[in-house]
């Protein structure tokens, strides 16, 4: 008997552009394609568009797409690495701008914890530029307890009173 399929939600982000695959929604799109021609894409969200983070600098194309993988999490991180170097993706300041991102946003065997990987990643219910595409493919995926995209999605849309 073969190893079980997971279900992962990838977060891809760039804001660099990139010599072949151009603009960062670009460089997006063919890291969709990529991650259908390696894994067989089970779904991926609208490309968005979001201001950056940190001192990244430059806007950010992100997107969300679903792969299935027999891959446990270590492996899989391994193996999307592979490809953000393949794609000219150089190590550099946390927070530095970047040709393609690719992290695991959640996978289907639920939390996930070892030394360099969590998922869901521990500041997921923050970022907007990940849940809301994700919202897309996946709303009633399960992040936070029984909170699911669409409930975190919700909750960083609501206004914040004023101080």
């Amino acid at each position: 008997m073969g190893q079980a399929n997971h279900l992962y939600a990838i977060a891809i982000g760039s804001n660099r552009p990139h010599g072949r695959h151009g603009r960062p929604t670009g460089v997006v799109a063919a890291a969709i394609a990529r991650l259908d021609a390696d894994y067989g894409l089970f779904d991926a969200s609208p490309i968005m568009l979001n201001r950056a983070t940190g001192g990244a600098g430059r806007s950010f194309a992100n997107a969300v797409a679903l792969i299935e993988s027999d891959s446990e999490p270590p492996a899989l991180l391994a193996a999307l690495k592979a490809i953000e170097r393949n794609f000219g993706r150089r190590g550099g300041r946390r927070w530095g701008s970047r040709v393609l991102d690719l992290d695991i946003a959640a996978w289907s065997g639920g939390s996930f914890a070892s030394r360099g990987l969590t998922i869901p990643h521990a500041r997921l219910a923050e970022r907007d530029f990940v849940l809301v595409p994700m919202g897309f493919v996946a709303p009633d995926w399960p992040l936070v307890g029984t909170l699911t995209t669409h409930h975190l999605a919700a909750r960083l849309a609501r206004p914040r009173p004023r101080r």
